[in-house]
């Protein structure tokens, strides 16, 4: 009895997002306080100012990348690269059932993140996600994984789905390629040199706004990398309530008038943020 119930605690922590939106799976009232996957409460998300995951060079996850897993009675195999990986399929999302609880590699699932889980890529992994129904495009993490259905071969994040615009029908067909951090950096567009901080109005205070997240914990770990990168420069954490969700906006600041711009955005850049911005 006892290796039975370790089995199925083990097969929970792997399947990570086995029972996705609309399957009417159910995980027996474990850890999930939600039976059936939905959206979240606030969908009025605007996704256009949710910026594309940034690719950098990480090593492997801990957790979530043993060689072969099994899940439902069937093994997975996981990659020892994503190197040349592209392949078509269906996509699916997931959403409230599992925010805020752990991915396969141990990170907090956020669904207003730019993530994704992945049966068989290293964890993690960037990918370019693209429609094939709109030729839309979108950029995220593979930091969990999934699905388990059959004929899926990615499952999204709710806003990653939202940008593709395939909320509606559920599912989508997709093309999904790996992308090389390096190669990805090397080819970036760069902010032109000496790009001098903008002139503010007498009294005003600027602040460089490195990003805002859903959940509180996420905007204190940039917080935290944030302090190490510039100990020398104060970072906050600003709540923005709406509706019933809470943004919490990290920034660096205030930023001086003399201060490099370029140099600052260059190194908030480098450690994974996505158009920072000055803010008031």
């Amino acid at each position: 009895m006892f290796r039975a119930l370790f089995g199925g605690i083990l097969l929970m922590l792997l399947a990570g997002c086995s029972y996705l939106p609309g399957s009417g799976g159910s995980d027996g009232g474990g850890r999930y306080s939600i039976k059936q996957d939905r959206p979240p409460d606030e969908t009025d998300v605007d996704v256009s100012k949710i910026p594309n995951a940034v690719p950098r060079v990480e090593p492997k996850s801990r957790g979530g990348n043993k060689s072969r897993y099994e899940v439902f009675g069937k093994t997975y195999y996981v990659l020892p690269s994503s190197a040349g990986y592209k392949e078509r399929g269906i996509a699916s999302w997931y959403g409230k059932k599992f925010h805020g609880h752990k991915t396969s590699n141990g990170e907090i699932y956020d669904m207003f993140a730019m993530t994704a889980a992945h049966k068989s890529l290293p964890l993690p992994t960037y990918v370019q996600v693209t429609n094939l129904k709109n030729n839309r495009k979108i950029i995220v993490r593979v930091n969990d994984r999934g699905p388990f259905h059959e004929g899926r071969i990615i499952d999204l994040s709710f806003v990653a789905a939202k940008k593709l615009d395939m909320l509606g029908g559920g599912v989508s067909r997709v093309e999904v390629e790996a992308i090389d951090p390096r190669t990805w950096q090397s080819s970036r567009a760069v902010v032109a040199a000496g790009q001098p901080v903008q002139s503010q109005q007498v009294g005003k205070k600027r602040y460089l706004q490195v990003g805002a997240f859903s959940l509180l914990s996420s905007a204190e770990q940039a917080t935290r990398e944030l302090n190490g990168l510039f100990g020398n420069m104060p970072v906050r954490i600003v709540p923005l309530a709406k509706g019933d969700l809470t943004l919490y906006r990290v920034q660096l600041g205030p930023v001086d008038s003399g201060a490099n711009l370029a140099e600052i955005v260059s190194k908030v850049e480098a450690a994974g943020y996505a158009q920072p911005h000055l803010v008031d």
